[in-house]
């Protein structure tokens, strides 16, 4: 099979994407898309999309983590999977799209701006200093003095594979204040099993574990430097409720390409 494909990043998060439209991909395996992201012998990404048709929405974004397992709403490919169907003229500026949370209302204005709007988010729990929430995927947020002292590979994945989270696991974020509205993270992703240059879902979950605990003062938009770039988390909230959530940063076109399974 030869596989035409794009690769996109959004603050170094980074995804092989492909146009499934046709719906010539559906048998990918999931050992064929762990080779398409291994970096040392596919093509190298954090995570895989398909793009698939929907009679619900512009498109259908499906997602798959680097082990080559469908897994839950990544907030990084959501602004890429935008950038690239505009690129492809499959939408205009505004979109709508369905992924695996439900609908997203998104728009692109251009590369290194690109808004995904969020599903509301109101749960949240308090476990052992940190914070849990879900934000299309869940989420443990830990505030610490320095994030550059973490190891966080190691620290990540003791607290992925605890017991009160498995079977599934949690997403681990690692999170240092600046000031009311800019925080620095580091994240390990599940599926990836590895520390990422960034987290979408990971920094909408930051922003709003940081506001329910108040840290941000009352301030609605939140600056989020992750290592592979900055990010911005805007939101509304009422008695708990966060709505009209948007992630935004940028979304770029790395190269596209042929390869063979």
């Amino acid at each position: 099979m030869i596989i035409e494909f794009d690769k996109f990043q959004g603050a170094g998060n980074d995804f092989v994407i492909l146009d499934n439209r046709l719906e010539q991909y559906n048998s990918l395996s999931s050992t064929q898309i762990a080779f398409l992201c291994d970096r040392h012998k596919g093509i190298g990404a954090d995570g895989l999309i398909c793009i698939n048709n929907n009679q619900n929405a512009d498109f259908k974004m499906q997602y798959f983590n680097s082990d080559g397992n469908e897994s839950t709403l990544c907030g990084n490919g959501g602004r890429c999977a935008v950038a690239f169907a505009f690129e492809k003229k499959i939408i205009g500026k505004t979109t709508v799209f369905s992924a695996v949370d439900g609908l997203h209302r998104a728009s692109y204005v251009n590369a290194k701006e690109v808004h995904l709007e969020m599903q509301n988010v109101s749960d949240f729990k308090e476990f052992a200093g940190a914070v849990i929430t879900d934000t299309g995927s869940p989420h443990y947020v830990s505030q610490v003095e320095d994030v550059h002292a973490i190891e966080v590979r190691k620290e990540g994945a003791a607290v992925r594979y605890s017991d009160p989270f498995m079977p599934n696991g949690i997403n681990v974020n690692f999170v240092t204040k600046e000031n009311p509205t800019h925080f620095q993270i580091r994240t390990y992703e599940r599926g990836v099993e590895n520390e990422t240059l960034a987290c979408g879902t990971g920094a909408v979950a930051v922003a709003l574990a940081m506001h329910f605990k108040g840290e941000t003062a009352g301030a609605k938009e939140v600056h989020i430097q992750a290592l592979g770039g900055d990010l911005k988390v805007s939101f509304d909230e009422d008695q708990g409720i966060y709505s009209n959530i948007f992630l935004i940063g940028p979304a770029m076109h790395v190269f596209s390409g042929r390869i063979k399974l």
